[in-house]
């Protein structure tokens, strides 16, 4: 028998009302290794009714804001505690090393208390009005009901940025996981049941797009959406929110460039080059799948790479020798294995790898493709996948030009030991994270978003909680004359 996980919806652990079961195949052998509940536009039907009901319950609408802090504070010790449960949850059912899920998810924690701080310093103002007798202040109150859309690549960090600002502001949330890999999050909504947040603040769903997406964000009682994925699926996310005037947060993934300038300490820019790309299976929206190598420093950088990637070892994801885990889905190993294929078909180099690693599951070799132009489709297509590319510049606005040249804007990185430069640089590539002389850092006091097609918005950081409430404006009258005659003109 397999392993059986329930929607969590207003407060209780269900099936879905159509019964759909629904089955998530572990990526390192591609066999169902557990079963779980799809949602239907029914249950979510229930879970807007219990989030409605909620915001009008005492319990949370009269609930102090320092109140609601001390619920995150307990949420995050509670996620700190099950890190490991979770971590080995996601591993088998995403893929991702345990190493790196274990630990994302412990540090998932602060994120919660980030925005438990930020809970009673929600604050409103008195306004120096221009009117006579008139006192004015403004008040922040929650947005209302959020749809929460996170992907499975990264989902207890990329839901802990869309949960935690909006209970601390207030809202109630419904959260709706992959139906690739939901299994963490279902688990997770055992946690958020023992905190004891009232009825119908909090409810995780997944299921189809058809059945479960498209009905909860073009939901008429939505008020906010919150989506992380892909640019196609957001195409329709914004169609949705059409239906209700949400406000909408997109953050897609990228294309993101890495410059590499000849002065770099190169040990450092190899190594950069390997996290960026290799890490997470280079299943990381912010991976940094262009390499932009300054001509002269070129060799010497892939060749470190090179010598470097001899010692990866890819294998199982629960083991804690393994560097590089399965892809998550067996569609994604055949993206890859199309887009080299066109890639060498236009003259690209692969200077190692290329090819899947294991005949069981979804391992896939990690692999360095060298680019003569800018016009090679690895350089273009976003894989999610352990495949980097190299290319060479002459000039630094050569390099800033290539970084450019993509139709995304999240993530980038520059190397460089010329201050000056890394000031210039950075600020001439258009990206909403930029990292010089390092890659992939993330905090929860550090906003997150992108440029261009990569989205809109930001995710972390102390503004990211102004997304999730509404500015009221009050007026009172402190005259103690009747007010005057509209018709009578003075």
């Amino acid at each position: 028998m397999l392993p059986h996980y329930q929607l969590y919806i207003d407060g209780e652990f269900c099936d879905g009302v159509e019964r759909e079961v629904m089955h998530s195949l572990a990526p390192a052998t591609n066999a169902a290794w557990a079963s779980f509940s799809a949602a239907s536009a029914k249950d979510v039907e229930r879970a807007i009714a219990g989030a409605e009901r909620a915001l009008n319950d005492p319990a949370w609408r009269d609930m102090t804001q320092t109140q609601r802090g001390k619920l995150l504070f307990k949420l995050a010790d509670l996620i700190e505690q099950h890190a490991q449960t979770l971590g080995e949850l996601e591993t088998q059912d995403s893929g991702k090393l345990l190493s790196e899920t274990r630990s994302q998810t412990a540090y998932v924690a602060e994120y919660y208390r980030y925005f438990a701080g930020l809970a009673d310093k929600i604050e409103g103002a008195v306004l120096p009005i221009d009117k006579p007798d008139m006192h004015v202040f403004t008040q922040h109150v929650p947005i209302g009901i959020v749809a929460g859309v996170v992907p499975w690549n990264a989902q207890m960090f990329l839901s802990a940025t869309k949960l935690a600002p909006a209970l601390a502001a207030g809202c109630a949330v419904i959260l709706k996981a992959s139906e690739q890999a939901p299994i963490p999050m279902l688990e997770f909504a055992k946690l958020i049941d023992q905190v004891g947040f009232p009825k119908g603040v909090v409810s995780i769903i997944t299921g189809s797009a058809e059945n479960c997406a498209i009905p909860l964000t073009q939901h008429p009682k939505i008020d906010r959406i919150a989506f992380t994925g892909g640019p196609e699926a957001a195409r329709h996310v914004v169609r949705n929110s059409a239906e209700n005037f949400a406000v909408t947060t997109l953050e897609l993934g990228g294309k993101s460039p890495i410059l590499v300038f000849e002065d770099a300490d190169l040990e450092s820019a190899a190594n950069g080059l390997i996290a960026a790309n290799f890490g997470a299976s280079g299943q990381s929206c912010v991976a940094g799948s262009r390499g932009l190598i300054h001509r002269s420093v070129f060799e010497a950088v892939a060749q470190l790479i090179e010598k470097k990637a001899k010692d990866i070892i890819v294998g199982d994801p629960l083991d804690a020798h393994t560097h590089v885990g399965p892809l998550c889905t067996k569609a994604q190993v055949e993206k890859i294995q199309s887009t080299l294929a066109q890639a060498r078909s236009q003259g690209a180099k692969i200077r190692f790898g290329g090819e899947k690693a294991h005949e069981l599951g979804n391992y896939f070799q990690p692999t360095l493709v060298e680019c003569p132009t800018a016009d090679i489709e690895t350089l273009r297509v976003e894989m999610f996948g352990p495949v980097m590319s190299l290319m060479p510049f002459d000039t630094e606005e050569e390099a800033i030009a290539l970084a450019n040249s993509t139709v995304f804007g999240l993530g980038s990185g520059v190397f460089t030991q010329n201050l000056a430069r890394a000031h210039r640089v950075s600020s001439r590539i258009r990206s909403g994270i930029c990292w010089i002389n390092t890659y992939r850092a993330i905090s929860p006091i550090a906003p997150f978003g992108g440029f261009n097609q990569s989205g809109y918005g930001r995710e972390a950081g102390q503004d990211s909680i102004q997304d999730y409430l509404r500015t009221r404006t009050t007026w009172i009258n402190l005259s103690d004359q009747p007010m005057a005659n509209p018709f009578v003109m003075r």
